[in-house]
């Protein structure tokens, strides 16, 4: 970066001596940083939507799995406009319009909970979604813009750390606010209640549902009023965004297109395994919603602790190298998680957590080294690849509806075996990572 002053020496041959994150962008850097916990909050606290949905509404899986199709569909619809927004003002104004889009989607939670409207709560989560879209397309350039481009990939590494510190965070929120708070009827004593005795248990689960997202809007609004006041955001200084020259230089750039491809797959991966983790403990262990989460929550610990021992060891391993090392144990972890006795099969589920651990930053961080002027495009290219848990998440979900892949499990009967299966999507994703690793093995 131009305004990052560093010898030559230093960065060609010293670059542990290069700061992560220079003195003068720190409190900067810490914001965003809160930006990341936020997201990563509100990604994994939505997740739990499903099957708190499923049973207030008494829908099938692939029906309450539409919360991540709104949810990561806004993705796909709102990047690009995100980097137009950036590159005409600046950093600053993407954050406060993403911010913005949040504390109006988290509004929108009240009407559907009064109403007890589904359809309400999905286009709410789709504006919800579509401020930490924007938030995402700014604030991942913008981190690895706050330093010099040599150490890039361990700074989006380690701002990207604090994503599941905030995710730890909405699991627990899910865990004691909406699960708890989930009435025990099952779907058969649902259907045997009258109208007026359902609407009310809905009505104090809807509100448990509310609570957390409205809650949050305090945490927003101090975040916005930093960036209001800053005076010292980046600006992009790379010149005017032309789409179609910039597309066509991605297009042609074949490490991007690839790396658009795995990321589509990874997240589709970490956002189905996430969704579908609470029914799978649920299926092979008979307990509560609220009892399965605790599964989901050591497997966040494995997440954050193998997400930092990851960035610690990219200072020794070439980043793709470590990421497909990881992408082998993540096959050999889903095949258990798949195949071994339940009481083996629950440790080897939350072990694909950490081997997720690594994947967005580094693969968001390949992708992106390099593109010069293309950046701001590409990095909102790789954001709407986020797309993908809006894909392979209902993919996953008629799998299990449907029984689709039980053959491949004949050991298993009934709902065991399709929700085992299921994750066969999950092993085929981590093939599509394994040869990105591969393809930019011996690229610097």
């Amino acid at each position: 970066m131009s305004d990052i002053k560093v010898t030559q020496e230093t960065k060609v041959n010293n670059v542990k001596e290069v700061p992560v994150v220079p003195s003068k962008y720190r409190a900067t850097f810490f914001m965003l940083v809160s930006c990341f916990a936020l997201w990563g909050l509100l990604n994994n606290m939505t997740d739990n939507l499903v099957p708190a949905f499923g049973k207030i509404f008494m829908m099938a899986a692939v029906d309450s799995s539409m919360v991540q199709f709104f949810f990561y569909g806004a993705y796909a619809v709102l990047a690009i406009p995100a980097a137009l927004v950036i590159k005409k003002w600046s950093f600053r104004h993407g954050l406060l319009l993403g911010l913005g889009l949040y504390v109006v989607g988290a509004l929108g939670y009240i009407p559907a909970t009064i109403l007890q409207n589904y359809d309400i709560f999905l286009w709410s989560i789709f504006i919800l979604a579509g401020g930490l879209s924007i938030l995402e397309t700014t604030c991942n350039p913008y981190v690895l813009a706050l330093g010099d481009e040599e150490t890039s990939i361990r700074r989006i590494n380690f701002a990207q750390a604090f994503n599941p510190v905030g995710s730890i965070i909405g699991l627990f929120l899910a865990k004691f606010l909406i699960l708890a708070n989930l009435h025990e009827a099952d779907y058969a004593e649902r259907i045997a209640m009258d109208q007026a005795e359902l609407e009310s248990i809905r009505s104090v689960e809807l509100f448990w549902v509310c609570v957390p997202y409205v809650g949050l809007i305090a945490i927003a609004l101090i975040i916005w009023f930093f960036f209001f006041k800053s005076k010292s955001s980046l600006k992009d200084e790379s010149g005017p965004l032309n789409i179609g020259k910039s597309f066509s230089a991605l297009i042609a750039n074949k490490k991007y297109v690839f790396g658009v491809i795995t990321q589509f797959f990874y997240v589709g991966m970490q956002i189905a395994v996430w969704t579908w983790m609470i029914k799978y403990v649920m299926v092979l262990t008979d307990m509560a919603e609220d009892q399965a989460v605790d599964l989901y929550i050591y497997a966040m610990f494995l997440f954050i602790g193998c997400r930092w021992l990851c960035t610690y060891l990219m200072k020794y391993i070439h980043a793709p190298r470590l990421m497909t090392i990881v992408a082998v144990l993540g096959m050999a972890v889903t095949l258990g998680t798949i195949y071994l006795p339940a009481s083996i099969s629950l440790i080897c589920l939350m072990l694909i957590s950490a081997a997720m651990s690594l994947m967005f930053p580094t693969i968001y961080g390949i992708a992106l080294k390099g593109l010069g002027d293309e950046v701001k495009l590409g990095a909102a290219g790789l954001i709407m690849a986020i797309l993908g848990g809006a894909i392979i998440t209902p993919i996953m979900g008629g799998f299990i509806d449907n029984n689709t892949l039980s053959f491949l499990a004949p050991q298993f009967s009934g709902e065991e075996a399709a929700v085992r299966t299921s994750y066969f999507m999950a092993f085929f994703c981590l093939i599509i990572i394994f040869f990105y690793g591969l393809f930019n093995w011996k690229k610097s």
